[in-house]
């Protein structure tokens, strides 16, 4: 990967003179919020340092006061915060600078990265303005020299069309080229330090691995001072120097990341580390070794794919999901098929219909666990939503619960009566849950508009729903903002069980929860699956996670299944390049072991391109 330095957007680039001390130090910071007239605390006494070049990972679960106490840096907090403390800035004290000083510090001297740029950056304008507005605050410049140093960013981010990224509204880039945009913006001025939060939650782990690259380039490159803030351990082994591991507001371990991750000292540190999903979990054996398996291929000519061997495979598996099915129940009929399906997203206006899905064919058994993988866009989430009747079939047959719904249009009564055996959960629930309503009334509505259940015996089943998912009788009358991710979560799994489906399709339900968070769901959805025996669509880009849940894993590349095998099969003999591809990009909690597989990604991809 090839990084250019922008010379000259902004105070002195890399060639500044050094300053001597830490570019940031933290001394007794502490953080309050005003709730209900009364302190409470997000941060408290906090202290560290960190050095030009060096990258600091403050990680912990969500509510620890990693987020609060790294905006209040920069005066970010709300009106109801109080700032206690030292913060320094290349020796300057920061809470002690007037508005108007701190205004001119934020973006040139210090850059913020934010968990979603879809919010951070603004809907109405160009990325390109957004940019220039940016370099023109902080210099005096042309338009046109802003803008040529703007290309010159989003060229240095690796956009592949500079040109066409400059021109385009933030809604018209895909997730990893806007994180890649907001980067270019959080760059333009050559800040000494730079604030990264989360940046790569909501990426697929192979678009999470270039921007883990493209960080890790232009940290070498500008010698920037870089403040890491995430959850996710692999990403912090992949890039953290010194690890800040916080703790209900504290911080209750600091070190290299050597010795964080080979010698933990803090019992929350070690179950930080232990929540995170290993590929290999999932058959109770020892961790799957990708890396040997990947290295093996890296051998062999991986740009001649024997596609024959791969029909075969695929063939093979279906042959074998219906003979397992059968011998534990003889009459037993597929709960989801497919085949050779093609989905298409209907023409609207002057947009032509657009075909999302080619060729498709999936089975899935009464009690199966299908992982259904791939990157944002190769048609995952398509196959799922056609599955519960949202988008209609173009060619090839769908059958669920044994009818054939690719002819249904999408408010016939066949369609009706067929949802009535399908649950969907899915990626955010904060969005899936009507936020006027109480969780137990959310829980309760499809029985009630079924017809299942009302009165005291619909009580009753909420209850025993909320059982199930190892939540609190007494949250059924709260209100969805009133829980944490994970409890929202719960939440609508419990409203997806409510009409006891025989398929379940789970639409990335973890990628936004926190690991030991992720786990605990993770526990519930197994146990709950054993328990009640549905089949089970689990879409996700996350293999550790599919390895812990499925019997199968089928991988999605630009609308096909490229891949489909048994979980040993995919996770130890991939075939299809790109599946070695997905596989290599999975970070690594072991800083060692993932310079080892960043190596090993980088021959695949120049053994493939």
């Amino acid at each position: 990967m090839s990084t250019q330095v922008i010379g000259g957007t902004g105070g002195a680039g890399p060639d500044r003179p050094a300053f001597q001390g830490p570019v940031l130090e933290v001394r007794n910071l502490s953080v309050d919020f005003g709730v209900d007239k009364k302190w409470v605390p997000a941060a408290i006494d906090l202290n560290y340092e960190v050095r030009a070049g060096e990258v600091l990972a403050i990680v912990g679960e969500s509510g620890s006061g990693k987020s609060a106490s790294s905006m209040s840096l920069l005066g970010l907090l709300p009106s109801n915060s109080r700032v206690t403390g030292e913060v320094l800035l290349n020796g300057k004290s920061v809470l002690t600078m007037s508005p108007a000083k701190l205004r001119q510090i934020r973006g040139n001297d210090v850059a913020v990265i934010f968990q979603e740029p879809m919010t951070a950056l603004n809907p109405v304008y160009t990325v390109g303005f957004q940019i220039v507005e940016t370099l023109r605050l902080h210099n005096e410049i042309s338009p046109d020299e802003a803008k040529q140093r703007a290309l010159r960013l989003l060229q240095m981010v690796e956009l592949p069309d500079p040109d066409k990224a400059f021109r385009s509204y933030p809604h018209q880039l895909s997730g990893g080229q806007r994180q890649r945009a907001m980067i270019a913006q959080s760059l333009s001025c050559d800040p000494k330090l730079l604030i990264a939060d989360e940046p790569t939650t909501a990426l697929d782990v192979t678009v999470q691995a270039e921007i883990l690259d493209l960080m890790r380039n232009l940290r070498t490159q500008l010698n920037s001072a870089i403040v890491l803030i995430t959850h996710d351990m692999g990403v912090v082994a992949d890039l953290a120097d010194r690890i800040a591991v916080m703790r209900k507001g504290c911080i209750v371990e600091t070190g290299t990341a050597e010795q964080i991750f080979n010698n933990p000292q803090h019992e929350y540190t070690r179950a930080l580390l232990a929540a995170v999903p290993h590929l290999g979990q999932g058959d109770g054996n020892d961790d799957v070794d990708i890396t040997a398996a990947l290295a093996a291929a890296t051998h062999t000519e991986l740009q001649t794919v024997d596609h024959d061997e791969l029909e075969r495979r695929e063939q093979q598996v279906l042959a074998q999901l219906h003979e397992e099915a059968h011998t534990a129940s003889p009459a037993a009929e597929p709960v989801l098929e497919l085949v050779d399906v093609a989905i298409e997203y209907p023409k609207q206006g002057r947009v032509p219909a657009f075909r999302a899905v080619e060729g498709a064919n999936l089975t899935v058994y009464p009690g199966q666990v299908i992982g259904l993988v791939g990157e944002s866009g190769s048609g995952k989430t398509t196959i799922g939503r056609a599955a519960v009747g949202l988008l209609p079939v173009a060619h090839g047959s769908l059958k669920v619960v044994g009818t054939d719904i690719s002819g249904f249009r999408p408010t016939s009564k066949e369609l009706v009566q067929v949802r009535r055996h399908v649950g969907m959960v899915f990626q955010d629930p904060s969005s899936s849950l009507n936020p006027r309503l109480p969780i137990g009334e959310s829980i309760g509505e499809p029985m009630f508009l079924a017809g299942e259940a009302k009165g005291g015996e619909l009580q009753k089943r909420i209850e025993t729903l909320l059982d199930q998912v190892e939540l609190p009788r007494s949250y059924r009358n709260r209100y969805p903002h009133e829980l944490s991710g994970g409890q929202k979560q719960r939440v609508g799994i419990a409203r997806a069980l409510s009409l006891k489906p025989k398929l379940m399709v789970a639409d990335e339900p973890t990628s936004a929860l926190d690991v030991s968070v992720q786990a605990k769901v993770l526990e519930l959805f197994q146990n709950l699956q054993r328990e009640l025996g549905f089949a089970c669509l689990f879409v996700t880009h996350d293999l550790a996670v599919v390895d812990v849940l499925a019997d199968y894993i089928c991988v999605m590349k630009r609308g096909r299944i490229v891949e489909q095998g048994t979980r040993d099969q995919i996770l130890r003999s991939p075939r299809d390049p790109y599946t070695q591809r997905l596989l290599a990009a999975v970070p690594l909690p072991d800083p060692a072991k993932q310079r080892e597989r960043r190596e090993l990604r980088a021959k695949l991809m120049a053994s493939t391109d």
